[in-house]
């Protein structure tokens, strides 16, 4: 009998499902839990996006082609074809862990699992409804990339008893729709950002490799090189139309999405303390690293950087996390009080985006080519 194709190798989020099935009829473990999280729709949880494929279908890559054929050849090359695979290096210790901090890092890892599939779904869903080649071919090798990403994920969810359904994800979760300019700049940034946080960790744990908790951490360099890649695509997305990133409003735009992707993460991140003790990261010391890597990468294509040491900045971040605890605790208590105590946090909450919104943001003039390589 032929053993189950990991689901770290698949090329298709068909292919990513069917070996986690296959897997998963070996040996059955418990999922509902694990999967119940995954299927939630909040402020600070992974969504899966719909848009409108035809207008992306459209998109002409000539202004940008040298720099396109270049990332597209790099690409295909499939640098990371053999990495997202256990060696001798995967030790494993769950039932050492402490109870408290599996907990955390279950949560990042649902989490991470989430996001990573939602980027394959929507990358399958473009590359199966297009017909433009440059634009098919850029989303199939993406959806590649994530479905291995999410797989890799998944099995190391398996080693504490649980996994995410991703089947079952792809069917039920709720889509978002967005428009293909808003895809633009949360992927980008989702991506660029996801890259900023896995290095800082790896490099951390270089060189601190006695606070290595789990070895899934010894992965983060080459995978966190495929997220780069992944924004540089979109970077070249958003050089083929010179209107979004100029106009006034979609300044404006770009300004909301870098606003609510760093406060978000923020947010996110200060409510796992154990997973960051462990680890030997201060968390705010993380966050701001993270947010000086991701605006200086992201002066390749906006025009524009949060100020992340204003006065306003910090104070307002604080805010969110808190107001953040706030809806959670009244949306757990229920009834009247409940539902006060909620709105209550919720206008705090949005108090404190909006302070940090309005804090006037550093300008600068766009290079002419958006192309980086890695240099974290």
């Amino acid at each position: 009998m032929n053993a189950p194709t990991h689901s770290a190798f698949a090329n298709t989020a068909e292919e990513a499902i069917a070996a986690q099935d296959a897997l998963d009829a070996a040996g059955p473990m418990t999922s509902e839990k694990a999967t119940e999280v995954a299927m939630q729709n909040t402020l600070l949880t992974p969504r899966f996006y719909t848009t409108d494929f035809e207008e992306m279908d459209a998109i002409d890559v000539t202004p940008v082609r040298e720099e396109w054929d270049v990332l597209i050849n790099q690409m295909k090359s499939d640098p990371n074809k053999g990495h997202f695979k256990k060696t001798d290096e995967w030790e494993a210790d769950w039932d050492g862990m402490d109870p408290a901090l599996k907990a955390e890092f279950i949560d990042f890892l649902i989490s991470s699992c989430t996001a990573e599939f939602s980027g394959c779904v929507l990358y399958k869903e473009m590359k199966r409804r297009g017909s433009n080649e440059d634009i098919t071919t850029l989303f199939q090798l993406m959806a590649r990339d994530e479905a291995r990403h999410a797989g890799f994920i998944n099995d190391a969810l398996r080693e504490a008893g649980i996994r995410v359904n991703l089947g079952f994800l792809t069917q039920q979760k709720k889509y978002t729709y967005f428009r293909p300019k808003f895809i633009y700049y949360a992927t980008y940034l989702s991506e660029k950002i996801g890259y900023a946080r896995y290095i800082t960790i790896y490099r951390h744990l270089e060189k601190h490799p006695e606070l290595m908790f789990h070895p899934i951490f010894k992965w983060f360099r080459e995978w966190c090189n495929d997220e780069f890649s992944h924004g540089e695509a979109f970077a070249l997305l958003l050089k083929t139309d010179p209107k979004l990133t100029t106009t006034p409003m979609n300044k404006l735009w770009i300004k909301f999405f870098l606003t609510a992707v760093y406060s978000t993460m923020w947010v996110r991140d200060h409510q796992r303390p154990l997973f960051h003790e462990a680890l030997g990261v201060d968390v705010t010391w993380y966050g701001q690293e993270v947010f000086r890597k991701t605006s200086e990468i992201s002066k390749q294509v906006f025009p524009m950087t949060l100020d992340i040491d204003h006065q306003r900045w910090r104070p307002n971040l604080d805010r969110m996390e808190a107001a953040s605890r706030q809806i959670a605790a009244a949306k757990e208590r229920g009834g009247v009080l409940g539902f006060a105590s909620r709105v209550a946090g919720m206008a705090k909450a949005a108090f404190a985006f909006v302070s940090i919104f309005t804090i006037p943001a550093h300008k600068h003039t766009v290079p002419d080519s958006p192309r980086m390589e890695p240099a974290y």
